[in-house]
């Protein structure tokens, strides 16, 4: 197979959210054809640039899945599925391109606050970032402001994302920022969501932005890398 056609099925099984050959897709009769797992190792044995593989065959992929969700022809779980057969090319790739010296976009540092046990839009926002090309520090549910700010600290992460889904719970979020400013790391950029937040609490509690889905995370963390 030459390589744009390689490239270009890739991309095609990360649309249809194929990671293995036993994998469906949406679309009919793809069982059992090759999908990103064995493209992706196809690609690399044939000597296809890693850096290719990664913006031709994954990432530039997802922003297909970006305009079906937002025209209401993929749900939820198809983008999940798409973001995770990305996340699975990358698990090949990752090696590959650090011995190629071709670094991540940054470390993104993620947790759902102390008292919240929601993890459902913390959990897509932390595949799709991932797919997206960064690396994903993700903390879990119930986590204390010290260990969210230990973190981001031990990975010297410049972005990190807060999630909370109770009125009750977003107010957590505050702690955690003023402790980022305690330990000299108010450098960090810090996005947060979930139902009950706001752009307007966002500027409340001094986080520098609100991000509503998956989706507008991504394009923070671009906007972030252009500045």
């Amino acid at each position: 197979m030459e390589k744009q056609e390689l490239l270009e099925k890739i991309a095609f099984n990360v649309v249809q959210g194929r990671i293995e050959a036993e994998d469906e897709g949406f679309d009919e009769g793809l069982e059992d054809q090759p999908a990103v797992t064995e493209l992706v190792n196809q690609a690399l044995d044939q000597g296809v640039s890693p850096s290719e593989i990664l913006v031709d065959g994954l990432t530039d992929s997802m922003n297909v899945v970006g305009e079906k969700f937002e025209k209401g022809e993929y749900l939820i779980p198809d983008m999940l599925a798409a973001a995770e057969a990305v996340g699975a090319g990358m698990d090949i790739l990752t090696p590959h391109l650090l011995k190629d010296g071709v670094e991540s976009k940054g470390r993104f540092v993620i947790a759902t606050v102390i008292g919240d046990l929601h993890d459902i839009g913390k959990n897509i926002v932390s595949i799709m970032i991932k797919g997206a090309g960064y690396d994903v520090i993700d903390l879990g549910v119930d986590v204390p402001a010290d260990k969210i700010v230990a973190a981001v600290k031990e990975h010297n992460a410049p972005y990190l994302g807060l999630s909370a889904l109770l009125t009750t719970t977003m107010r957590n979020m505050q702690e955690v920022i003023d402790k980022l400013k305690e330990e000299g790391l108010e450098n960090t950029k810090v996005c947060i969501g979930g139902a009950p937040t706001s752009p307007e609490f966002a500027s409340e509690i001094g986080a520098d932005a609100h991000c509503a889905d998956a989706f507008a995370a991504i394009d923070w963390l671009k906007a972030q890398q252009a500045a």
